[in-house]
């Protein structure tokens, strides 16, 4: 029996799913944060350091979920059904266990289904809280960053290669079309120390006088920084992965066709010379013998007044 479709009553639910809904030019994509049956002490300040560089775009799930295994078939419903009640595209999951101790699962969805996932382990970690640093150089919440990716395995190794774009995605925030150099304040820089290894840092930008038109820049370490060893990997499948980079069409531009804030849509229409001039009027044009009739008339009229003056 197929289920009644369920149609929104009110104005606050009709506003939600217009938020859900696809759109030509779609917003920022947020992120959220899990934990799973269990968690060390490292990866739980790693989880809290992630949400707090993206705090403005993200959602934070402080309770164990037993039920998450991305990796194995059936273990990611879990995932989709919190991406979707979230409206999350992008999913940071913490675990640890024996065999893969301080495990960092980064992962995205593309119609609230897994797209692709990564599994790092995180090694050689530093929070925030231990660096010590002028507090007026703090990134600002929602500013852009820089991104330095150094070393050859980043065009090499596939994994690497897959670690890199899903970092991009994840702290890149929404893409705009114009920055201003002055409210980029941050830098990711990441190197790549081996085939499978990836040392991250996070640093703050300070601008400083250069003598031309270009500011110096000087970088201050803020935290977090640690080393991500990928583990596993899982790309995209062609057919989804071929449905995802579909672009939508956008209307075609209408010549002569502008659109005023008053007058509404205007448009020009562009006529060729009619010649006028060259035109062969035939005799038979009632306003001809109009003009006859009146000049006849006004010759009669002359003539009267010739023949009979006063």
């Amino acid at each position: 029996m197929v289920s009644a479709i369920r149609v929104p009553k009110s104005q606050r639910a009709r506003r939600e799913l217009q938020k859900h809904a696809p759109k030509l030019v779609e917003t920022g994509k947020k992120t959220l944060i899990l934990h799973g049956t269990k968690t060390s002490a490292v990866l739980n300040s790693v989880l809290s350091d992630i949400y707090h560089l993206k705090r403005d775009n993200a959602v934070k799930y402080t309770k164990k979920n037993d039920n998450i295994r991305p990796f194995e078939s059936g273990g990611e419903s879990s995932l989709e059904f919190f991406s979707l009640k979230t409206d999350c595209s992008l999913i940071v999951y913490g675990s640890h266990a024996k065999k893969r101790p301080n495990n960092l699962i980064l992962g995205r969805t593309y119609d609230h289904h897994i797209y692709d996932l990564v599994e790092v382990g995180v090694e050689n970690y530093k929070s925030m809280e231990s660096y010590v640093y002028d507090k007026k150089l703090a990134p600002k919440l929602g500013s852009k960053p820089f991104f330095a990716f150094i070393g050859e395995y980043f065009e090499s190794s596939e994994e690497l290669k897959h670690l890199k774009e899903v970092l991009l995605d994840l702290f890149r925030g929404e893409v705009v079309e114009n920055l201003n150099i002055a409210g980029v304040d941050r830098i990711y820089v990441c190197t790549a120390i081996s085939p499978t290894t990836v040392y991250m840092m996070h640093c703050a930008l300070r601008l400083k006088r250069s003598g031309t038109t270009i500011p110096r820049m000087e970088l201050v370490e803020v935290g977090p920084s640690m080393d991500l060893v990928v583990r596993r990997h899982r790309l995209p499948v062609e057919s989804l992965k071929k449905e995802a980079m579909k672009t939508a069409e956008h209307a075609k531009k209408m010549k002569n066709v502008t659109k005023d804030p008053v007058q509404g849509r205007l448009g020009k229409v562009y006529m060729p010379d009619q010649q006028v001039g060259k035109l062969t009027l035939s005799n038979d044009i009632k306003g001809l013998k109009r003009e006859r009739r009146e000049a006849k008339k006004n010759k009669e009229h002359s003539k009267k007044q010739k023949v009979n003056p006063e």
